[in-house]
């Protein structure tokens, strides 16, 4: 089978399509055809040294996967040859609070991940997909999408009538915003360009903001809700983004921490104190939190919005893509 391998050393050019033995179910496990990959930042990061510069080589990168069940292994219960199944980012985090043991299962980093023709999962690290989605559009639910859902429900408790901020319109952020839609919140958009955030606007945002005309967007956001602050922010941006949620942000409102693409570095956590202000990382989810999503997908038939499908020989271009910041939702590999 094919494979894409982050060899001896790191970065996009390191990126090494070799042949590897097709691997075998064991027991409690599922071997899949893989169909389709989508990009995340943190495949990005791994792959150039910054996530883990202590990352085992080789690897293969990327967390999210989907495609077809082909071979099942003895004990397997939930699942058969023919089911159409997604990756679950962490294999045996399944429900309740992540411990040790199960933040080391996360595919893509330690483990190899799902850019490859074959993969054997354990049963409990695979969901069954929605039957309304394609591969490529399933396989871009395992992190981007599960982190937004994990931010909205559990972590923010959104209900219908919430202001929700969303940063950017990268992958976790458009999906924010259609869960944000789906459970009849009102979503308020960050974006330095102008044309993304018309795109944001159809997509059913009701206030948009340019940040790099705006720098103190914070307080636009404010007062675009009247002075009160949004019930819950999406934060994908750390550091460098902080310091305008807290301003953004209504006094006992929810901070979902996801990302740092804007770096780290020191924040004044005093607004935190003096606001009452709550702020959760995010750190993907369960198999739990996988199922009740697809569960809420299918009801209301949404669908991700897939910015570009590369083709498997292009995977270093996709990565390049990714680096680029050009991207409007998800960035998809098509493997077989």
């Amino acid at each position: 089978m094919k494979a894409w391998t982050i060899q001896g050393s790191f970065g996009i050019d390191s990126l090494t399509l070799i042949e590897r033995d097709e691997p075998h179910a064991g027991a409690r496990q599922v071997l899949i055809r893989v169909r389709a990959v989508s990009l995340n930042y943190r495949d990005l990061m791994v792959t150039k040294g910054a996530y883990n510069p202590r990352q085992k080589l080789p690897l293969v990168p990327c967390s999210d996967g989907a495609g077809e069940v082909v071979a099942v292994g003895d004990e397997v219960k939930d699942f058969k040859v023919g089911d159409r199944v997604a990756s679950c980012f962490f294999q045996n985090w399944i429900d309740g609070e992540m411990t040790d043991a199960q933040a080391r299962t996360s595919l893509g980093s330690p483990a190899d991940g799902m850019l490859r023709e074959y993969a054997v999962l354990e049963e409990s690290g695979v969901v069954h997909t929605p039957a309304h989605l394609t591969d490529e559009e399933a396989a871009c639910l395992p992190c981007a999408g599960l982190a937004a859902w994990n931010a909205l429900v559990e972590a923010s408790h959104t209900k219908a009538g919430d202001s929700v901020l969303v940063q950017g319109t990268g992958g976790v952020s458009i999906f924010a915003l259609q869960f944000a839609k789906m459970m009849g919140a009102s979503v308020i958009a960050t974006s330095s360009s102008d044309e993304k955030l018309a795109r944001v606007r159809e997509m059913g945002a009701v206030n948009v903001v340019n940040y790099k005309q705006t720098p103190e967007w914070g307080k636009s956001v404010r007062e675009l809700t009247g002075g009160k602050g949004v019930d819950a922010i999406v934060e994908v941006g750390g550091a460098g983004t902080l310091a305008q949620s807290f301003t953004a942000v209504r006094r006992g409102g929810t901070i979902a921490l996801i990302g740092v693409l804007s770096g780290t570095g020191e924040v004044n956590p005093t607004p935190v104190l003096m606001n009452g202000l709550r702020m959760q990382g995010i750190y993907v989810g369960s198999r739990r939190m996988f199922e009740d999503m697809n569960r809420a997908s299918s009801l209301h038939e949404m669908r991700p919005v897939v910015d570009r499908v590369f083709a498997m020989d292009e995977a270093r271009e996709a990565l390049g893509f990714m680096e680029s910041g050009n991207h409007f939702g998800k960035i998809v590999i098509r493997v077989s």
